[in-house]
């Protein structure tokens, strides 16, 4: 019980403000684990240089979806020479440049040139969900079904006899409202929809906003925000692909995780209810290895949630790649982190350059709460209520190492 409620992380209308005010987004009704905390506050991701941006992000057309519906491209920058591109259709991020130790930006994430790839059937039956944001229910849903308040409810099943991120029509296949801006961080992009009540199963008319900042001190930070009419099970995240390289593979990567639990999972990935240690496992990424070391070990690959417990003033995760130098530190109040290694991934996508993505050619690291928590008693719940407000803070801070 103490486990739940220390990761219960909705807020009700009367304490959402001093919530905000406390932290950069509370992940409890009432109180917050010190991971989450720390996580949320930690000078080291969320300190930045209070200067707003002059201009607005550049907008330009990514071109039509299928339907006819024209899509827009918004390109955030900052003085440091980051730039992410984001497309209202699925509040996908399509590229990130990043520099490298010698100060040259290059492509760190896997992505198309314009909305026709995200489309193409091709893309459609990999299903690696590039960039884009996930919901309403990030990861996967056991036997496209749960129960709540003594009603069952019926999901889209689009991964085998299961439901996942959302089902087939799910938040990275739908157009958001978009609303460019600046803050005192840097640029901005506010991005809104309405899933509508038994859209893909679930219930509620669920209200989502998710707000992307480019600081000034070289950090990706994404807000989430979202209410509901009815109860209903809520997990969004964003699944970018990362390669620090800007091509090769990402075996090399070193990376760090702040957990000492995982989630098991049986053959179809969905969670055993066992939550094993990671010490003596290749799943222990407490103090840094590369992603190849000991991938052989592990069944088709990492595709696992980690339970994150990072120390003070941590961030949850932490990822350099040598032969670039580039770093990147993950910091969020959810309590979970799915690594994935882009494991199907099999050369048959092709990137905005005519590059290849083969098997591992990025990584995701996926904040979110566990997978099918609604059909896990004894997980952190993902239910939303009306009259609460879910808020969530998910932070990627880039940098170099000589």
């Amino acid at each position: 019980m103490l486990f739940m409620i220390s990761y219960f992380r909705y807020l009700s209308a009367h304490s959402q403000a001093a919530g905000l005010a406390a932290l950069l987004a509370v992940s409890s009704c009432n109180q917050s684990t010190p991971a989450e905390q720390t996580a949320a506050t930690s000078p080291s991701m969320t300190d930045t240089t209070q200067t707003t941006a002059a201009t607005a992000p550049v907008s330009a057309s990514f071109g039509q979806t299928q339907d006819g519906t024209e899509v827009q491209l918004y390109t955030l920058t900052n003085g440091h020479g980051l730039k992410v591109s984001i497309t209202n259709y699925g509040g996908t991020i399509t590229s990130l440049l990043v520099p490298d130790k010698a100060g040259k930006p290059g492509e760190i994430v896997l992505g198309f040139a314009d909305v026709s790839g995200y489309q193409s059937p091709e893309f459609r039956k990999a299903g690696p969900y590039f960039g884009a944001l996930i919901g309403r229910y990030g990861n996967r849903i056991a036997k496209g079904r749960f129960t709540l308040d003594g009603q069952e409810y019926t999901l889209a099943k689009n991964n085998g006899e299961n439901t996942l991120h959302g089902g087939k029509i799910g938040f990275d296949k739908v157009i958001w409202q978009a609303e460019p801006g600046t803050s005192a961080e840097g640029q901005t992009l506010k991005l809104t929809y309405l899933s509508k009540d038994g859209e893909e199963g679930y219930p509620g008319n669920l209200s989502v906003t998710v707000v992307y900042t480019l600081t000034a001190d070289d950090t990706l930070k994404i807000d989430y925000s979202a209410t509901t009419d009815k109860a209903t099970p809520v997990n969004l995240t964003n699944h970018a692909y990362f390669n620090l390289s800007g091509g090769k593979d990402v075996l090399g990567h070193e990376v760090t995780i702040a957990a000492d639990r995982y989630n098991v999972v049986d053959a179809g990935l969905i969670p055993t209810g066992e939550l094993r240690p990671v010490k003596g496992t290749p799943f222990d990424f407490t103090t840094p290895h590369t992603i190849g070391e000991r991938i052989a070990q592990v069944p088709g690959g990492y595709d696992h949630n980690w339970l994150l417990n990072p120390a003070a003033g941590q961030p949850a995760a932490t990822v350099y790649e040598p032969t670039t130098g580039r770093t990147m530190q993950v910091s969020t109040t959810e309590p979970g982190l799915q690594f994935y290694t882009g494991n199907f991934l099999d050369g048959t996508l092709k990137g905005a350059k005519g590059q290849v993505y083969g098997k591992h050619a990025g990584f995701c690291m996926e904040t979110q709460h566990f997978p099918d928590s609604p059909n896990q008693p004894t997980f952190p719940s993902t239910i939303l209520k009306p009259g609460q407000t879910l808020k969530s803070t998910t932070i990627y801070k880039f940098g170099v190492r000589q």
